[in-house]
């Protein structure tokens, strides 16, 4: 009974953008991998990471030579990378933090399974090997600590930020932003 639960759930929580608002590009002459919609820029990288559960998201990560923390940004329903992209790049500029997806002084981003470019199909259970992922990658390639990253989970993005967040006691903070509940309050007002 739980898997049927789980895919009623999938269809009313996940909505992917379509066509995905962006492509992952790899300049010939230099290698650069950016989003067709976002010019290239020094401190912002687009990677493409693997996950546990065997698909591949694409992250935005945003350096910020300023940063003391890392803000790790799991977005909200009916967005990805690329409709948000500027946004990071001022999220990081204005709080000093690097960005994955989305990183805080380095900002990291990442689009969920099946959102944008990202391999694979929306589900609870990959938006949390999809936050592992992004989570991995600030810790083994960004050498960020634990106690310097942000969680913020917007909306469907709360659910994997406090599915991580319990596992991991030395956050520097967790934010919740419209978290899942106001979803719900979408059917049942």
């Amino acid at each position: 009974m739980g898997g049927v639960t789980s895919s009623v759930a999938a269809k009313l929580a996940f909505f992917p953008p379509s066509p995905p608002s962006y492509e992952v590009v790899t300049e010939p002459e230099s290698g650069v991998v950016r989003l067709s919609c976002f010019p290239h820029r020094e401190n912002v990288e687009v990677l493409r990471l693997p996950t546990r559960r065997g698909t591949e998201i694409v992250a935005l990560y945003v350096r910020n030579p300023l940063a003391a923390s890392t803000l790790l940004y799991s977005h909200g329903n009916a967005a990805d990378l690329g409709q948000m992209c500027e946004l990071f790049v001022e999220l990081s500029i204005h709080l000093r933090v690097n960005l994955l997806g989305l990183k805080l002084s380095y900002a990291c981003r990442y689009d969920y399974s099946g959102y944008g470019q990202s391999s694979g199909k929306p589900s609870e259970q990959n938006t949390y090997a999809d936050i592992e992922a992004a989570y991995k990658c600030l810790v083994e390639i960004y050498s960020a600590k634990e106690e310097e990253i942000v969680l913020y989970g917007q909306s469907v993005g709360s659910g994997p930020t406090v599915n991580l967040a319990a596992r991991l006691p030395h956050l520097r903070a967790v934010v919740l932003h419209s978290p899942i509940l106001s979803g719900l309050r979408v059917m049942y007002p």
